[in-house]
């Protein structure tokens, strides 16, 4: 209740000067393109414009809850003035932010402020009830809400209504600012913004999913080149050697047969880690659960394994997570110099959606890993997000490092 008062106070004091001021120099800038001082001026008043907007895009998300994605069109780097002014002036999300800032500092600012009046009006009126009243007592009496205040009897009403407001305070401080962000949605937001960028998230997912199946499938073709079917070769000229030698010299025939058999157990193993590295048995009959556990037992560091899973996800998405924990643990084993692991898998149910997987790799090494261009995190945030999942890393200097994996998704 509180910070929620002490937010809206903050915003308050902020909106008014600050959509005022960016409002009266776009107004002015816009104004001077005719005689061409605004060709100058204006990208300038346009580009803080946005960097405000975009700062309370970011309180919104932070303090609310409440997304709201920007939606620029892209302008030359290189642009002369006025290829950027009109460029600017042509996008749609420009006049979006002009029409946001006369609401911002009128209807926006009442709602910032709101839920602080709401919170800090009632310490006014059990300061009246305590001894204000003395002061404030005039011909007239003081007005404190509906309560006219002119003795220590209807002070004390006032303190009542006071202590009635504070109750109401405590579950309206925190919805009155939410009330403020929506507004700023209503008016800031943009669903084409929306659409937007979720085609731009899903081209460069299909994209990555697209190069990510081309290097999977090179990778089982070379793995089959160099090692099982060198091997199933092998065994072939093997056996033409037998048969020639088996009237010649059948004790070089029974070693080389030996052989044989010996390439072949090799062949079949190597198939099987193939085949395992494409979608593991453990996974399709026992469920992504059982199949971290395996992965655990395999490991040369201490893992505890934590399931919650009250069902099953759909196949794609507990191979991506499979895949995913797999690559993390490999990480760990290599660079974090860690004596303990520990996973944690469960799965959130939302009302709104079909829910949340969750996945938690922690380990006690050194820490420092972070998500780079061609490092392996990289790769699995690309993997997780061809389902819309996300990474997070956080690995400070001498640990611990805990990576956190999320898919919305379904259980069986």
């Amino acid at each position: 209740m509180g910070v929620a008062a002490l937010r809206g106070l903050g915003l308050a004091l902020i909106t008014l000067p600050g959509s005022v001021l960016c409002f009266v120099l776009s107004l002015v800038s816009i104004a001077l393109i005719p005689i061409g001082v605004g060709l100058v001026t204006t990208p300038w008043v346009l580009t803080g414009v946005r960097a405000y907007a975009d700062w309370r895009r970011v309180l919104a998300a932070e303090w609310g809850g409440v997304r709201i994605p920007p939606a620029y069109r892209p302008l030359p780097k290189d642009a002369n003035p006025w290829t950027r002014t009109f460029g600017m002036l042509r996008d749609p999300a420009t006049w979006r932010d002009l029409r946001w800032l006369p609401v911002d500092m009128t209807a926006g600012f009442v709602t910032a402020l709101l839920p602080a009046v709401l919170l800090f009006y009632p310490l006014e009126g059990f300061a009246i009830a305590a001894w204000l009243w003395r002061v404030l007592d005039g011909e007239s009496g003081y007005w404190y809400g509906f309560v006219r205040v002119h003795d220590q009897t209807s002070a004390l009403g006032a303190g009542a209504l006071a202590l009635v407001l504070l109750f109401f305070a405590h579950f309206l401080t925190a919805r009155l600012l939410q009330v403020h962000f929506r507004l700023t949605q209503a008016v800031l937001g943009s669903n084409q913004g929306e659409l937007s960028e979720r085609v731009r998230v899903l081209t460069e997912t299909r994209r990555d999913a697209v190069d990510t199946s081309a290097a999977e499938l090179r990778r089982i073709e070379r793995d089959l080149h160099d090692g099982a079917q060198a091997r199933l070769v092998a065994m072939g000229m093997d056996l033409g050697t037998i048969e020639v030698l088996l009237d010649k010299d059948p004790e070089k025939a029974k070693q080389l047969l030996a052989h044989a058999r010996k390439s072949s157990v090799e062949a079949l193993a190597e198939l099987r880690d193939l085949v395992r590295g494409i979608h593991p048995p453990v996974l399709a009959e026992r469920g992504l659960g059982d199949a971290v556990r395996a992965l655990a037992l395999r490991l040369p560091i201490a893992t505890e394994v934590n399931v919650e899973l009250p069902g099953r996800a759909e196949a794609p998405v507990e191979s991506a997570a499979y895949f995913a924990v797999s690559e993390v643990l490999t990480n760990a084993v290599k660079h974090s110099d860690a004596d303990r692991i520990w996973i944690d898998l469960h799965h959130t149910a939302h009302t709104e959606s079909a829910g949340m997987l969750r996945v938690t790799v922690t380990d006690n090494g050194k820490g420092g890993a972070v998500i780079e261009a061609g490092s392996g995190l990289a790769g699995i945030e690309r993997r997780l997000g061809t389902f819309d999942g996300v990474l997070a890393v956080s690995s400070p200097a001498g640990g611990p490092t805990m990576v956190t994996m999320e898919i919305p998704c379904a259980l069986s």
